[in-house]
């Protein structure tokens, strides 16, 4: 192989881990302002909700130089099969990632209408809920990073978890409000938490189909694992 080839060839290598990187990057930032943001709900920590808010812009920074990264290898470099794939990709993994963001920051907001109720009743399933949503999201940071699709395909099997704990959620919200209606302020903050939260890994599911398809050229096939139910409950008043 020439060396002028070689070093182009590994050029553009470079400039897909560069690529990883920076979308590494803001998955970790997306990850924290989870944590965070589960934070200010269960331990009424607004000094956590601010900081979910201040990362947001840099979640929103690093989604515009990453579109500017790949509109440039598009120009200058015009990758082929599983190299497109790659970088195309991380147009669609990020704007995945900065919805979840976005997702993360609304719950953070509504922590702090959150802290000035008493909570009558326990939080113990929403806190279980954002751990395995933040899981998911790690693991497939992880697969962006790594070019995993195993792991990938882990976390679109997993999605079925996390819906049916939101449906348990909705549920369990539903008949505190109609129990007193002094819960109805609090719960439906919270159910539009816990709906933020299962947003959240219906996107960690889009990744992980993006990441699928790039990795191996192949889209996962079947019926994408889905469990909410919500929209079809029948709520009947209590006896």
């Amino acid at each position: 192989m020439p060396q002028d080839t070689q070093h182009v060839i590994r050029s553009f290598d470079q400039e897909l881990t560069r690529l990883r990187d920076m979308m590494s990057e803001m998955g970790g930032i997306v990850e924290n302002q989870i944590a965070l943001a589960a934070r200010a709900i269960l331990e009424r920590d607004s000094a956590a909700a601010a900081r979910v808010v201040e990362e947001d812009m840099r979640v929103d920074a690093l989604e515009r130089d990453i579109e500017q990264f790949v509109i440039r290898t598009l120009a200058l470099r015009q990758p082929l099969a599983g190299d497109l794939r790659q970088v195309v990709a991380a147009l669609k993994i990020t704007g995945d990632l900065e919805r979840i963001g976005d997702y993360a920051a609304n719950v953070a907001k509504r922590s702090l209408v959150l802290a000035q109720f008493a909570m009558p009743f326990s939080l113990a399933a929403l806190g279980h809920m954002a751990r395995l949503v933040q899981q998911n999201l790690k693991t497939i940071i992880d697969a962006v990073g790594e070019a995993n699709a195993e792991k990938a395909l882990q976390v679109w099997r997993s999605d079925l978890e996390v819906d049916d704990l939101y449906n348990g959620i909705f549920r369990e919200l539903i008949t505190y409000m109609m129990e007193d209606p002094r819960n109805i302020t609090p719960c439906t903050h919270l159910l539009f938490i816990a709906k933020n939260l299962e947003r959240i890994g219906d996107h960690a599911t889009n990744i992980a189909e993006t990441v699928h398809y790039a990795v191996t050229g192949e889209p996962l096939t079947g019926a994408r694992p889905k469990g909410d139910t919500s929209a079809y409950a029948v709520v009947r008043p209590p006896l």
